[in-house]
């Protein structure tokens, strides 16, 4: 049971009758002091205000005998299985009344806090026996992961809503929020740039590889080196009997190669840098890549790991492929514990036995963090070709180039030998034979898909 406003409304209005009722005693009294007055009206007050108490504790329960029962109703929810991170949702609440009396209610829906409700999430209803209502919410979450609603509290109250029924029922329902993928707006223009490797547009300049695609006559601005001779001594010419025409090889992008991805899940995933994780800047790098190695014919296979694998996607091309890694990155937070590089070429093998290019997301900003990776570096890069692709701080970059105080001094002193001890751990990984990419956060997926479009126009995976 709950009271509302109204009836402390109510019992406050007792005021007037109770100040009236203790003068009109006191005046009625006839007492010969001003003493005896006071008493007579003081006691006529008490008087009123048990009488009034009285008659408003009846009404509320009269009026709490009227109201429906709140645990005489069904509840069906309505959501969307899946939506991107920033996106908004909506969620329906279907509340029907199995009373035999009209329900009239405050409705509240018990979503967690980083679903994020918009607006209240307390809702009015009145519903006639038997029939039912729609709670509709706007949800716009600002977590990734599964965000869950357990509990419905409805406050049903009487005719007069003096005294209310209160019943919390369970009503559970959870709405899956993928990664955003903002990155994807970079795909189009690297497609076009994988296009024009693999030679499906209208360009003067064929994409070199390594896998054979076709012969066909030289044309002027042909590379001569690519002039086949024993094709061109078979290759009679009919407008100059005995002569030859030239032919040339043409090549195409690699296709059906192996692309892994370990995304970093430890610790230094936690950080956030330029007020995003580095693991939500992990996960945008993984699906721009992994959306244009599918375009590019390449089999791609993503792990998340740190001393256990918290998730896996292998064997997924085209549309599959993506739809399960958002799937699975959706539910994966950084862990507070310290990576098992040592682990990783044992789980890189389990994925596949061919050549392949591993792509590391990680941390590489301190030596002390990086020194698990760069002894675990020489078994990958023996075998496979690598890039260690991480965050770099764009705060750290300004904060080394000012220098207007003191303070900023200091602070520049501070940034300075943290981007130093990156460059450090960069040049170490280039000597084990692997390569890097850093960028800040909003350009790192585009600069790791531009490498991978190097590679591939260098034939070298």
């Amino acid at each position: 049971m709950t009271i509302s406003g109204r009836f402390v409304l109510l019992l406050a209005l007792g005021v007037v009758p109770i100040v009236v009722a203790g003068a009109l005693a006191g005046a009625a009294s006839g007492a010969p002091t001003p003493a005896s007055v006071a008493a007579a009206g003081g006691q006529a007050a008490w008087l009123m205000l048990l009488a009034w108490a009285a008659l408003c504790v009846g009404l509320g329960a009269i009026d709490l005998s009227l109201a429906a029962s709140p645990r005489r109703v069904a509840l069906q929810r309505e959501l969307p299985p899946r939506v991107r991170l920033g996106e908004a949702a909506d969620s329906h609440l279907i509340v029907q009344n199995l009373g035999g009396r009209a329900l009239r209610a405050v409705v509240r829906d018990g979503w967690q806090p980083s679903a994020g409700v918009v607006g209240a999430n307390r809702s009015r209803l009145r519903i006639p026996a038997g029939e039912r209502r729609r709670v509709s919410l706007v949800l716009v979450p600002r977590r990734r992961g599964d965000r869950r609603v357990q509990q419905v509290t409805i406050r049903s109250a009487g005719p007069l809503g003096l005294w209310s029924r209160q019943a919390t029922l369970a009503a559970p329902g959870v709405l899956r929020v993928l990664p955003p993928f903002a990155s994807r707006v970079h795909l189009p223009s690297r497609l076009t740039r994988l296009r024009e490797l693999d030679g499906r547009t209208p360009i003067l300049i064929r994409g070199q590889g390594t896998e054979f695609d076709s012969i066909r006559e030289y044309v002027r601005g042909d590379d001569v080196r690519s002039i086949d001779w024993r094709a061109t001594a078979r290759r009679t010419d009919p407008d100059a009997p005995g002569g030859t025409r030239l032919m040339v090889r043409t090549w195409r992008p690699e296709r059906d190669r192996r692309i892994v991805i370990v995304t970093d899940t430890s610790r230094t995933a936690a950080a956030r840098v330029a007020d995003e994780p580095r693991l939500d800047t992990a996960f945008e790098a993984s699906l721009l890549l992994s959306a244009l190695a599918s375009h590019a014919g390449d089999r791609v296979d993503w792990l998340a790991w740190d001393r256990r694998v918290r998730g896996r996607v292998h064997g997924a091309n085209g549309a599959e492929l993506l739809a399960k890694l958002v799937d699975v990155m959706a539910t994966i937070d950084p862990e507070l514990i310290e990576a098992d590089w040592a682990a990783v070429p044992a789980q890189v093998r389990r994925l596949t036995s061919r050549r392949a290019l591993v792509v590391l997301l990680t941390g590489v900003d301190s030596p002390a963090n990086a020194a698990g990776l760069l002894a675990m570096l020489p078994q990958l890069t023996s075998r496979h070709l690598v890039i260690v692709a991480s965050v770099a701080d764009p705060d750290a970059v300004a904060a080394s180039a000012r220098t207007e105080d003191l303070d900023d001094v200091y602070r520049a002193a501070a940034a300075e030998r943290a981007l130093l001890d990156g460059a450090r751990v960069e040049a170490a990984i280039r000597r084990l034979g692997a390569e890097t990419v850093s960028a800040p956060p909003h350009e790192l997926p585009p600069a790791l898909a531009d490498r991978y479009l190097a590679l591939k126009a260098a034939g070298r995976l």
